[in-house]
């Protein structure tokens, strides 16, 4: 019988990070960052045993941290028995290179390490075509050499994804898979603009919901719409969008839909493959941001998700700023205003204020009317189905039709009303 006390626990890393005055602030680590590194690890499924922080004028070109450093984080490696060390900093190819040789085991970065959790969570044929081509654009400057000390063990942090096959590939080959991926996301792009345009069509609102990852946003969509998407307390947890109706009032319905978190120091490669589903976010009529109230660092949280919108080119599209977990709120007040509103998603506090604040942006005038076809304009019935809201039909001496409709489609049918 297989004894599984034999098997050689894996994914037991230690935690690096360079603090330097010359670095931007994507690219320092400090406390906090660690702390979130360390979450991020525990989504990947690894455990963290241990953190160094570095506090240095500039980066070493050679072993980023400084030859001191890097040789105490080996004998850390060494005596607590790791397998992995994971860098909160960026690393440049030759930096990997070098970490990876000197402290004889896998080095990878905070980018590499949050690819892997995208290529874990992706369940969608999108979603992991965006994160495949995510994940050959980080190796493929990375391929001399990376692999040569990744143990072959199924489930290590750093393997999922391509595949090892891949990964040992010559250049023209990640090349050409690249291609591949870039075409097929093109065919991706091209079903969301009809799917868009078809959308247009009927006049429904789009709602996007946004925000930095944890922040709740796949709970506050199960409580408006009952969606029943996994809400749970770890980083990243959902990454395929989610699209569902929402009767806002009774003339008012609107398409609502979560997305990817957000989260500091997101790799460039993610945001690029991501931008077949993130670019709805340019065409959706109102953005609600939601910011994890229960957060100390939530103005930075808020920060990373507004720099991230304007990126995207989503700057001017109208926003609600949805102060989430209201209820473990700690501290004096939160801000408040007329396109600020204060919820908790789990406990249901604040929805009816957040409906009503949607139901005030998103307003179009559209009203119930009954309507009167002539049975040889029947075809206008169809018109009403793809652009309105039909609640009722009854046939007598003519076609009568209850409906909630817009300015627009009544302006084309208001010879129709009884009033007429």
């Amino acid at each position: 019988m297989f004894d599984k006390t034999q098997v050689k626990e894996i994914n037991r890393a230690i935690l690096a990070g360079l603090s330097a005055p010359c670095l931007t602030r994507e690219e320092n680590a400090g406390d906090q960052s660690l702390e979130e590194l360390a979450a991020l690890l525990d989504t990947a499924g690894g455990t963290c045993l241990a953190t160094v922080l570095q506090n240095k004028s500039a980066p070493d070109p050679r072993t980023f941290v400084g030859e001191g450093k890097a040789a105490e984080i080996k004998e850390l490696v060494q005596s607590l028995g790791a397998d992995i060390v994971i860098f909160d900093n960026p690393l440049s190819p030759s930096q990997q290179r070098v970490l990876t040789q000197e402290l004889g085991v896998t080095v990878m970065d905070r980018s590499a390490l949050i690819l892997d959790i995208f290529a874990k969570r992706a369940r969608t044929s999108e979603g992991r075509l965006q994160v495949a081509l995510a994940q050959y654009k980080y190796l493929l400057p990375r391929l001399t050499g990376m692999w040569k000390h990744l143990e072959r063990q199924e489930g290590a942090i750093g393997t999922r994804g391509p595949g090892e096959t891949q990964l040992e590939s010559d250049r023209r080959h990640i090349h050409r898979k690249i291609a591949k991926l870039e075409e097929d996301l093109k065919d991706v792009r091209r079903v969301r603009a009809t799917q868009r345009e078809r959308r247009e069509k009927n006049e429904m609102p789009v709602v996007a919901i946004v925000g930095y990852t944890n922040a709740g946003k796949s709970t506050l969509l199960n409580a408006l719409t009952g969606a029943g998407i996994p809400a749970n307390d770890r980083l990243f947890d959902t990454l395929d969008t989610t699209t569902r109706t929402l009767d806002i009032s009774d003339t008012c319905t609107v398409l609502i839909s979560d997305t990817v978190g957000f989260i500091s120091k997101l790799p460039h490669q993610l945001v690029d493959a991501f931008k077949a589903t993130l670019e709805e976010l340019t065409f959706a009529d109102l953005l609600l941001h939601v910011i994890d109230a229960s957060q100390p660092d939530w103005r930075e949280q808020a920060a990373v998700v507004d720099q991230l919108i304007q990126e995207l080119g989503a700057a001017e599209t109208p926003r609600l700023e949805v102060f989430n977990k209201c209820d473990k709120f700690v501290g004096d007040i939160l801000p408040h205003g007329e396109d600020i509103i204060s919820i908790s998603a789990k406990t249901g506090a604040g929805l009816d204020a957040l409906l009503n604040a949607i139901e005030r942006r998103l307003d179009a005038g559209a009203r119930r009317v009954e309507l009167r076809l002539p049975y040889d304009k029947g075809g206008l019935l169809d018109q009403l189905y793809r652009e309105a809201r039909v609640e009722k039909v009854d046939y007598g001496e003519t076609i009568i039709v209850t409906a909630v409709c817009t300015p627009k489609t009544l302006g084309r049918l208001r010879e129709y009303l009884p009033e007429a």
